[in-house]
Order: C-alpha cells, then sequence, then structure tokens
C-alpha cells in the first residue's frame, strides 16, 4: 500500500505502466495489481532486513523486563540499500532505537558532546552518515572498494567547477553515491509530528479537533529573514525565548511544523517533529551538513519509506510527505527552479508492512495480555536507553544522549553520532583524500568552531535548499541553537592529521 506520487510522477508512471501492457498484453488492473504485490514484497523485504540485523544484537541492547515485571517498548528506525541488479539484497546500513531529545534549558551545556535527537528516526539517519564518513575513510585509505560510495571522476569535478562558475555553487565533493544504489527507510512507528496526527486523534476519547491555538510566548520570538550567508543568521530567533511549536495537542492545526517532545508535561525543545525532519531530507539528501562536504548529495535520498500498517495514516502521509498538489505540503516546491549543488526535491513513496518489531508498544502489550498481565497504567514502560548500530562497525547505547554509564557533562561520554566525534571524523577523512577540491573541504573542516564550520561558503548551495524548503513548504522552523561554539582542537582525532597549505 502507498500513497500516490505528485501528479508529474504519477503520470510517468502510469506512461510506463501503459507501455509495459502494451508489450506484455496485461491490462491495467493486472499491471496495477502486479505494481501493488511488488510493493508488498519490497515493504516486507525492507523490513525484515532491519528486524534481522536488530535480532542479531547482544541482549544488553534489547528492552529488558524491569526487575518489577514491567516490560518495555521502543521505537525501530532502519536505513537500508539496494542495487538496481534484481539478483541484489536488501542490506540494512544503519539502525537505532529511542524516543527521547534534549531540553532547550541543557542544549548550551552539550559543547557538542551530548546528542540532541534520540528518536529512533533520526539516530537511525546520523548512523548512516557515520557509515558514510567510515566508507569513505576506507576507500581513502586503500583498504577497500565500497559498494556504496566511490571517487568522483576528474571529468565529474571539472564539471562541477565549471558549474560553480556558472553560479549554480560548490559540488566538488570528492565521493559520490554510486548512481545505482537506492535507499529505502523503515520505521516500526509513525513519525511523530504531522504524519502520526491523525493516528492521535483516533486514540483520544474525544477525537473532534481542537479548535484553539497557543498564543506566541512573546510577540519578538520571530524568526530574521533568511541570509545564506550563515545557518545561524537564517532561523535564529531574535530572543531566548522558546516559540510555541505544538507537539501532540492543537488536532485542528495539520500540515503545521511541530516541536518534540509530544507530551506536553515534558521539558519544552526546540527540535522539530521526525516528520518535519523526514520531510525535509526529499530536499537536502539523507547527508549531514559534514558528510555533504566529502559526498555528493546527488542520488542520496530516499525511494521508499516503510511503516507497519497498524501505524500507517494515508492521510496524514500524504499531507506530511508528499508534494500532491491541494493535499501536500511539499507541493509548492514542484514549481521551484532548478536546485543548487547537486540538490534536488526528490519526493519518496510510504510503502506498509504487516509485520511488527518484536519490542513496538504493540506487540509487548499483546505478550504482557497473553501472559494475564494488566496493561494499564505502569505496567508497559517505554525504554530509556537508545541503540545505534551501522554496517560498517558502529554498535552502542546511549541514555540520555550519552554513551550509557556516562554523566551528560562527562567529554569521555560523547557518542560516535555526537556533533564533536562526527566532526572530528569528517575531519580525519579530508585530510585522507588531500589534494584537489578536498583541500577547500579540508580548510573549512579545521575551521575554529563548530558554527564557522556550518556557516563556511562550501555549504550556502545547502543552505539555500533549506532556506527554500522552510519558506515555501515547512513554514514555522525555528532552528535549534545554543550547541556550536566548541572547538576544532578537541574535535580534531587522535591520529595526526596533516598541516593545511596556507596558499
Amino acid at each position: 500500500m502507498s500513497f500516490p506520487l505528485p501528479t508529474p510522477f504519477s503520470a510517468s508512471r502510469i506512461h510506463s505502466r501503459s507501455s509495459i501492457g502494451m508489450i506484455y498484453g496485461l491490462t491495467s488492473l493486472q499491471i496495477l495489481h502486479r505494481c501493488e504485490k511488488m510493493s508488498h514484497e519490497r515493504a516486507d523485504e525492507v523490513t525484515r532486513v532491519v528486524l534481522d540485523e536488530f535480532s542479531k544484537l547482544p541482549k544488553k541492547r534489547k528492552p529488558p523486563i524491569r526487575g518489577n515485571g514491567v516490560p518495555e517498548w521502543v521505537p525501530l528506525s532502519g536505513i537500508v540499500a539496494k542495487g538496481t541488479d534484481p539478483t541484489s539484497p536488501f542490506q540494512c546500513l544503519s539502525l537505532a532505537t529511542g524516543m527521547k531529545c534534549l531540553p532547550a534549558n541543557k542544549m548550551s551545556q552539550a559543547n557538542g558532546v551530548i546528542l540532541h535527537d534520540w528518536h529512533a528516526e533520526i539516530l537511525a539517519l546520523r548512523a548512516f552518515n557515520h557509515f558514510v564518513l567510515e566508507e569513505c575513510r576506507a576507500v581513502a585509505l586503500g583498504k577497500r572498494p565500497s559498494e556504496y560510495i566511490r571517487p568522483r571522476s576528474d571529468k565529474e569535478l571539472e564539471e562541477a567547477e565549471a558549474a560553480e562558475v556558472q553560479g549554480l555553487g560548490w559540488n566538488r565533493q570528492p565521493y559520490a553515491w554510486r548512481d545505482d544504489v537506492s535507499l529505502y527507510m523503515y520505521c516500526s512507528e509513525s513519525p511523530c509530528g504531522d504524519a502520526s496526527m491523525e493516528l492521535i486523534m483516533a486514540a483520544q476519547e474525544d477525537a473532534s479537533p481542537w479548535d484553539f491555538w497557543d498564543p506566541p510566548v512573546s510577540d519578538s520570538a520571530t524568526t530574521t529573514p533568511p541570509s545564506l550567508s550563515s545557518e545561524d543568521s537564517m532561523t535564529r530567533t531574535t530572543t531566548t525565548e522558546i516559540p510555541n511549536l505544538p507537539g501532540r495537542a492543537y488536532f485542528s492545526q495539520l500540515g503545521v511544523v511541530r516541536r518534540k517532545p509530544a507530551r506536553g508535561d515534558a521539558p519544552r525543545t526546540l527540535s522539530k517533529s521526525c516528520s518535519d525532519k523526514i520531510a525535509l531530507k526529499q530536499c537536502t539528501s539523507l547527508l549531514s551538513s559534514l558528510t555533504s562536504l566529502l559526498v555528493s548529495p546527488k542520488n542520496v535520498y530516499l525511494r521508499n519509506v516503510i511503516l507497519p500498517e497498524s501505524r500507517f495514516s494515508s492521510e496524514g502521509c500524504a499531507r506530511a510527505f508528499s508534494a500532491t498538489p491541494g493535499i501536500g505540503r511539499m507541493s509548492p516546491l514542484l514549481t521551484s527552479d532548478s536546485w543548487p549543488g547537486g540538490y534536488g526535491f526528490h519526493p519518496f513513496t510510504v510503502e506498509t508492512t504487516e509485520t511488527e518489531f518484536d519490542y513496538s508498544k504493540r506487540t509487548v502489550t499483546a505478550r504482557a495480555e497473553a501472559a494475564g498481565i494488566s496493561t494499564t497504567g505502569d505496567n508497559i514502560a517505554s525504554s530509556p536507553l537508545a541503540v545505534t548500530w551501522s554496517r560498517n562497525g558502529l554498535e552502542e547505547s546511549t541514555i540520555n544522549g550519552v554513551l550509557q554509564g556516562r554523566k551528560q557533562l562527562d567529554r569521555r561520554g560523547g557518542s560516535k553520532l555526537c556533533r564533536l566525534r562526527m566532526w572530528g571524523l569528517a575531519l580525519e577523512v579530508s585530510a585522507l583524500v588531500g589534494a584537489g577540491g578536498a583541500l577547500a573541504v579540508q580548510k573549512l573542516l579545521d575551521s575554529g568552531t563548530y558554527a564557522e564550520v556550518k556557516n563556511g561558503d562550501l555549504l550556502t548551495p545547502r543552505r539555500l535548499v533549506k532556506s527554500r524548503a522552510r519558506e515555501e513548504a515547512l513554514r514555522g522552523w525555528v532552528q535549534n541553537v545554543g550547541d556550536d561554539t566548541f572547538g576544532s582542537a578537541v574535535a580534531k582525532p587522535k591520529s595526526k592529521i596533516p598541516r593545511i597549505p596556507t596558499s
């Protein structure tokens, strides 16, 4: 099952189906049934490889049954790749569990060490970026070829340089994602935010929409006009007040950017919902700012997102993610002119599976009820543990944004996915690549502070794309600020990085 792609893409697909029918003598209905069967098979296979990898993790990485007999549940998400060759298998590249985020009042204490958002979907994306950087590192060291990453040819880089001269933005990353590898995302829960609002409403005793809106905290808590000169000035609030971006409530407000966490009694944050962040990935690619300095964003876009049928709202997903005119909030981007720096607008489709995750709330609840355990009140608990894994060696557990067993303010508690350590890995890879366009990348990554890296000229195309998406489709997006002043001296890996020429 899937909701339709935007009209231009759907028309192309219909034309393709008609052509197949003419060749093989199939009716339109037969072709539709075959496409739906392929869709279900693909969704099931993506789900299977993520669940299989999670099942291989040691017991300590999985939600336990507490000493008082209360079982824990947790969301799971994963990124999956598949080559275009029909015999190519689906392979899980990264996965994560988790469901919390860092309160806004603790952002200034993070110092690049504490994760901001450890919802499963966001951690899976960060783990994917770690995977990509490690693939680049392996290729640069000559350890092995990669099934996913390739060095860009001299011709590609010359064409990218010519495009830059013509004003189309910097796009001279030393690596590219392989053209013949597609990407998929599995989520055991509907992403929080707009995509899940119908599910939230249906779970209420009174499912009718609420017809009021919380006023802004302060009239001055608005965003400054966007400026491509810095990530900071594009969306930073003019005061320290936290705007009232709605979480789970205000059901009458659909298609809007929402904040985490969903619970109204939890500490407030400026972390945007998973629906909003995943929707934005249709524009910026799956790559983070740091990774996009080393790998071209072209081709690093999702083809499908897979959800359990029990957690799928066709209306919510179409509204949150699609560009279908009159339905999807991303539709204004269909009329956008050319996109710079290898970026583009690449809508994905949402498909469903009947398979459930063993530690979803539904599965854990069903097991408890089958065992005669009451599932009311506090007899089922969400897990505080967030787990990350990738295909090339990452495996760790975090609690409250830092490594399990460490205190939040202990620098040794930084996850491999925290800003500080990801910066260090990107800097190490850039030093290994060395000459050519990578020299400019290394110079930027060796900037004094994290903020200087994010605001660098090489990332101007990415800032432009984010600005366009936020202005035209994801209105109300306010940047999560307060953790970008830490320096490169603490980010650099222990291995010696070559000095950068001054000229």
